[in-house]
């Protein structure tokens, strides 16, 4: 970083710092835990007989201890080619009407909480309000260490069973939403696209964002034509900042596309394998008769609710990574 001309290219410049903090951190985080390790070591030696207070203090170490280990071991399973990268996160609503769109914006709500809890940083790239309540659909950017290969265990459709809020009758309602989670491409990732299978088309922003915004066709839609895959961004306040935006997004999608398609290249997607279906869901999220969120892939479940909705979750991401792994 301290030779001449490190600087000339921004964007490789800022890819290796953001590699040296991701080493700096991760050694600091290890002597921390040998740290850690000694203390305990100290205590027990200088531990008197039914000195119970030197007793919790060491099992309490040995727990914050236990965290930082297992939290290594999972990065050690993140070793896909794009774990570390940053995720983009689209959140759609299913059926259910404007529970659908409130359950969304529950989600919505739920990975916030837990992107900040992991001090990730958010940045929203594409948003539709409901009709009446909550959000049709929303596309975040979530950068930060491991990002992709942490959200991509939340991939696919997330049921709600409640008594609706909107229902005048107190009837119990299901909803759906989907998750789709995608990695941001870096510099040495990026992947050519054949200008001849783009459509794109500009419309006018259709939420907040000052004066600017509400009054340019600013925002673009970009149509992949092999695939049908469809893509747009309203966030940034230029048009062209907005298709180099949908452009990252679609390139992203492609590759995990072809990743998830196990095709050598682009151009061998077709339509056919455009996206997942909406299938069976991978977790479900009951508030009544009884309180539960179960993953119906690994089978773990809390009765806690409330915990989980403010951003809870790494309980049921171990474990799919776990089972993931295997």
């Amino acid at each position: 970083m301290q030779e001449n001309g490190f600087w000339d290219d921004i964007n490789k410049a800022q890819e290796i710092t953001q590699e040296a903090k991701r080493l700096k951190d991760k050694i600091e985080r290890y002597n921390s835990l040998v740290t850690k390790l000694d203390d305990v070591e100290v205590l027990k030696e200088l531990m008197e007989e039914d000195d119970k207070e030197t007793v919790s203090e060491i099992i309490s170490e040995i727990k914050e201890a236990e965290k930082l280990i297992e939290a290594f071991r999972i990065e050690i399973m993140l070793s896909g080619e794009y774990d570390t990268n940053t995720a983009i996160l689209t959140l759609h609503t299913g059926v259910g009407g404007d529970d659908a769109n409130d359950w969304t914006g529950m989600l919505l709500r739920m990975y916030t909480r837990w992107c900040e809890k992991k001090g990730y940083k958010l940045e929203t790239l594409d948003y539709l309000p409901g009709d009446e309540a909550g959000v049709k659909s929303v596309t975040l950017k979530v950068a930060g260490e491991f990002a992709y290969g942490y959200l991509k265990a939340e991939k696919g459709i997330h049921r709600l069973v409640r008594i609706s809020p909107f229902n005048a009758n107190g009837k119990r309602q299901t909803s759906f939403a989907s998750v789709e989670v995608v990695p941001e491409l870096t510099e040495n990732q990026d992947i050519e696209i054949n200008p001849v299978d783009l459509r794109i088309d500009t419309y006018r922003s259709s939420g907040s964002g000052g004066q600017h915004v509400n009054t340019t066709d600013s925002a673009v839609r970009i149509t992949h034509l092999p695939t049908g895959i469809v893509v747009q961004c309203q966030n940034e306040r230029s048009q062209l900042s907005n298709k180099e935006t949908a452009m990252k997004m679609l390139k992203s999608k492609l590759v995990e596309l072809k990743e998830r398609a196990h095709k050598e290249k682009i151009e061998d997607l077709t339509g056919e394998l455009k996206d997942m279906g909406w299938g069976s869901q991978i977790r479900s999220y009951v508030f009544h008769p009884y309180s539960m969120v179960k993953d119906h892939r690994t089978g773990v479940e809390t009765a806690n609710v409330s915990g989980v909705m403010d951003g809870e979750i790494d309980e049921f991401i171990t474990a799919y990574l776990n089972s993931d792994s295997k």
